[in-house]
């Protein structure tokens, strides 16, 4: 309540209409399993490109454990319509081994302290790449040598040159004596001339991925000295995602020392990095702990692992996944992909595992042509054979963009698929469609098709994907636009604006089609009173809202009855 305590005008600024509700994004996705590179642990970045993709988490080409399902996902998902992705990646190293990050020595010593090594960022086989190291030089003069930045490296002489690091005022060689400059002009430079050294480098991954570093220097004074440039640990996160390769220089370690390290002969060298690997077949566990980082974002509404059904453990990581979706207030349901290869008994049993209404079961798996492939190498295959789960969960986030998350992500054309693993035929269908697992199929004149949106739930109420979706929608929506009730007077005034914030957001919902009714009394209701609410509620700080809403289900049997009439029949 504001205070008047003088005599004068006051102009106040106060609200006649309730709060509204925004409806939450539902197609953004996260994905789950092993790629060539990136971090492992961190805060997924968002990517709304393949190209992002590759930047962070690598190319398309094989792990060392076999195909790289995750990226050929990404690549189907941004195709069929999907726009916000995000990554967290699964490693797992032989015997526990976390050294599996490629790396080259380039500066020798008895210890640690003496040695320094370029490394890659993240443990991966992309990390088996190169940097290309050239050394430049700038003619020095004494007047040019004054105004010189702390660190810089001197080069004086020819054949057999000295070299020298500014330290304060005075130029110091590996020594530490002085270069004597007394009695030369501004214009002059010492005897045998003298060049400034800066280093460039160009660092290239295994899957073709550069960045550029130019103008680096040797000597840890200087600003831009290489180990600050390639650190382990860079200050923007930008750098900490997208830079390929560290250096680890040891305390040791000079800038005289670094420079013959790089440079044994002439002005450019090629530094090949070495023993980058991507681990072995990830286990539960590991997928579980990649799960936690997907965890932790709010706007993510779909969860797949594309390829998990290829692993040994695939059973726990269908289970990690409907349990991450499971959690309290975690709004957002999970893709599944049966296993690779399977006849219609073996989808049948898969499914039977599983129960859960935040997941759906899609089958068979579709094949496409490899992006690798190229003309006249007959050792890359011409076609593979990837999960469902990227083109899915992109057909899922174009349904939402184009129709709405109320629409069954079903009859939506798959593309890039040149045919499925499996041909499933209406008969086959029939048998799988009643079990809860979605298939996809090939469908004359209309071509490849997702042919089914149904969840893997024993419950009726939640038989479809679109229901289950949408209500994770309304619930997200209203829990996260109304917390300015809480601690608010829980009194008549609060329980009508509540109402009013509520009825006026799904009248919008209703307007756009995704509630049934010929008009909002039909189509939903809203009570938040003292019928919802007992004393002992309001006594313990409760305040109870009672949302009901009828919301539309996918015509998933269209059936047409026609008989015949005689000619004279009226009606």
């Amino acid at each position: 309540m504001p205070e008047y305590l003088a005599p004068g005008v006051y102009v106040e600024e106060t609200s006649f209409r309730a709060k509204s509700i925004e409806g939450v994004s539902t197609s953004t996705t996260g994905f789950i399993g092993p790629t060539r590179k990136g971090p492992i642990g961190d805060t997924p970045e968002i990517i709304t490109s393949l190209g992002d993709f590759q930047r962070i988490y690598g190319g398309l080409d094989n792990l060392t454990s076999g195909l790289n399902y995750v990226a050929h996902a990404v690549r189907n998902y941004f195709d069929n319509g999907g726009s916000r992705l995000y990554v967290s990646r699964v490693f797992l190293p032989a015997g526990g081994d976390s050294g599996l990050a490629a790396s080259a020595l380039v500066v020798n010593g008895a210890t640690a302290a003496d040695q320094a090594r370029f490394v890659a960022r993240f443990p991966g086989a992309a990390g088996n790449g190169r940097l290309v190291l050239r050394q430049a030089d700038a003619p020095a003069t004494v007047r040019s040598m004054g105004t010189a930045v702390e660190g810089t490296l001197l080069r004086v002489g020819g054949a057999t040159p000295t070299f020298f690091v500014k330290r304060g005022a005075a130029w110091l060689d590996s020594g530490g004596t002085a270069l004597n400059l007394a009695g030369l002009a501004p214009t002059a430079a010492p005897t045998g001339g003298a060049d400034f050294l800066t280093l460039s480098i160009i660092a290239e991954d295994a899957d073709g991925n550069a960045k550029n570093f130019d103008d680096l220097g040797f000597d840890r004074g200087h600003p831009r000295w290489i180990g600050h440039a390639l650190a382990a640990t860079p200050s923007r996160r930008i750098d900490a995602l997208e830079n390929l390769y560290a250096l680890q220089a040891g305390a040791n370690v000079t800038a005289f020392a670094l420079r013959s390290g790089l440079f044994t002969a002439g002005d450019e060298q090629t530094v090949a990095l070495t023993g980058g690997d991507d681990g072995i077949e990830p286990t539960q566990a590991a997928y579980e702990a990649a799960l936690g980082p997907i965890a932790t974002l709010e706007d993510v509404s779909i969860v797949a692992a594309p390829g998990h059904s290829a692993l040994t453990d695939f059973q726990g990581i269908q289970g990690a996944l409907i349990s991450h979706c499971e959690r309290r207030r975690a709004y957002r349901s999970s893709v599944l992909d049966t296993p690779p290869g399977q006849a219609i008994s073996e989808a049948r049993t898969v499914r039977s595992r599983i129960d859960s209404t935040y997941a759906a079961l899609y089958y068979p798996w579709v094949v496409v042509a490899n992006p690798l492939a190229r003309p006249g190498d007959d050792s890359i295959p011409r076609e593979i054979t990837l999960p469902p789960s990227g083109f899915v969960c992109g057909i899922y986030a174009r349904t939402d963009v184009d129709r709405g998350v109320f629409k069954a992500p079903a009859n939506e054309i798959v593309r890039g698929a040149l045919r499925f693993e499996s041909d499933v035929n209406f008969a086959q269908q029939e048998v799988l469609n009643p079990l809860g697992v979605n298939c996809l199929r090939y469908l004359s004149g209309r071509g490849f098709r997702l042919w089914g949106a149904r969840t893997a739930s024993s419950d009726p109420e939640w038989k479809y994907v679109n229901v289950r979706r949408y209500f994770n929608y309304l619930e997200a929506s209203i829990d996260r636009s109304t917390q300015w009730a809480v601690f608010e007077p829980n009194g008549e005034r609060l329980w009508a604006n509540v109402r009013e914030t509520v009825e006026g957001f799904l009248y919008g919902e209703w307007r756009s089609g995704a509630l049934l009714g010929g008009s909002p009394k039909e189509a939903f209701f809203v009570r938040c009173d003292r019928s919802t609410m007992t004393q002992n509620d309001l006594d313990n700080g409760r305040l109870v809202c009672l949302i009901g809403v009828a919301v539309v289900k996918p015509a998933e049997f269209v059936i047409f009855r026609i008989g015949q009439k005689t000619a004279d029949a009226r009606n």
